[in-house]
């Protein structure tokens, strides 16, 4: 379901392309170093994924906002509804449309500058998104994709974050050529892959005041239950995935390890073959016979395929983020440990 909407949800792009272009060249064509979010955006992605999301179910929809100079202002978005594949009459690219057009009536932002998706414990880093974000990026220089993870949320910090994909990784898209040669000569890594744009989420005064009063007349005990230490039960699906993807590592380089041999093996062919040629031809000479007609060795021998590379970056980039993950989720409990025995030695 999530590779489906991404593809279609690229697509959709366009309606909002050129006016965010436009803005964008009025702006200046500086580069998105910081993402604005509005508060209210944040509820709405929030409530997405509890109204639809279940279990690993991913949920996306589209950011609207606009572009002041580097910064990218997101106040605005509006979910990719849930249907299933029979629903065939569904036109998600006209639904955006007739999204984007009503907002503009009512004199709400309405110009595309990307998209948010849902994770779960953090697998997102996916060819499907790597696809949608291109496709997003190409038509909207300045968009970013929103990655929201409602399990880390849940434990008491809001985890929301920005991505877009690297001028590097970019021309190599643009290319459509994944193969060794191309990634290495491009220096591509899992690393610069992607790139983190620095998120600030932006509240009225009056929604400051409000959250000011809210979480003085909250109880002192909730608070306290952001100090449970119960979960056990994420750690050990966040290494549970982890050592999938590291079982997917380990195929993908058994496949690339026999494309090595074939290739060897095959040089060795070629090798004894020229050989052949030679001993032939010279025995004909001899023989005062002409010389056998030179022939295109790589017609005899196929080079064989080599394995697309950008599936095995993606899997190492998915692996660093588990680790990363599972770094956080460490030195979170060890924080909350500290604050439980400072809390119980203050009481005492």
């Amino acid at each position: 379901m999530a590779s489906r909407k991404e593809g279609s949800g690229a697509a959709g792009s366009g309606f909002g392309a050129s006016k965010g272009k436009g803005k964008a060249a009025a702006t200046g064509d500086s580069a998105v170093k910081q993402v604005q979010i509005d508060g209210l955006v944040v509820l709405k992605i929030i409530k997405h994924y509890q109204e639809e999301g279940q279990g690993n179910e991913v949920v996306q929809g589209v950011l609207l906002g606009l572009v002041v100079d580097d910064r990218l202002e997101i106040t605005n978005c509006f979910p990719f509804p849930q249907h299933t594949e029979d629903d065939a009459d569904f036109d998600e690219v006209q639904y955006q449309m007739e999204m984007m057009r009503s907002l503009r009536h009512v004199n709400i932002d309405h110009l595309h500058v990307g998209w948010y998706q849902s994770t779960y414990y953090g697998s997102f880093v996916t060819r499907a998104l790597l696809d949608s974000q291109f496709s997003y990026q190409h038509a909207i220089e300045e968009s970013v994709v929103l990655i929201y993870d409602p399990i880390k949320t849940a434990q008491g910090s809001l985890s929301l974050k920005a991505y877009r994909l690297t001028p590097k990784l970019m021309e190599v898209c643009k290319e459509k050529d994944f193969s060794p040669e191309a990634l290495k000569k491009a220096n591509i890594c899992y690393e610069n892959m992607f790139e983190e744009v620095p998120i600030v989420i932006k509240n009225s005064y009056l929604i400051n005041v409000m959250l000011w009063e809210l979480e003085k007349k909250s109880a002192v005990a909730d608070r306290h239950e952001l100090l449970s230490l119960a979960s056990s039960n994420h750690l050990g699906k966040s290494l549970q995935l982890l050592m999938d993807r590291v079982d997917e590592m380990s195929q993908d380089i058994v496949k690339y390890n026999t494309y090595l041999r074939n290739v060897s093996k095959q040089q060795q062919q070629k090798h004894q073959y020229q050989q052949r040629r030679q001993q032939e031809n010279s025995q004909r000479q001899s023989r005062g016979e002409p010389p056998l007609p030179e022939e295109d060795i790589n017609k005899l021998f196929k080079p064989p395929q080599p394995p697309p590379r950008m599936e095995s970056l993606l899997i190492a980039g998915q692996i660093n983020t588990y680790c990363q993950n599972i770094k956080e989720f460490n030195a979170q409990n060890l924080g909350k440990l500290f604050m439980a025995q400072a809390l119980q030695d203050y009481n005492n």
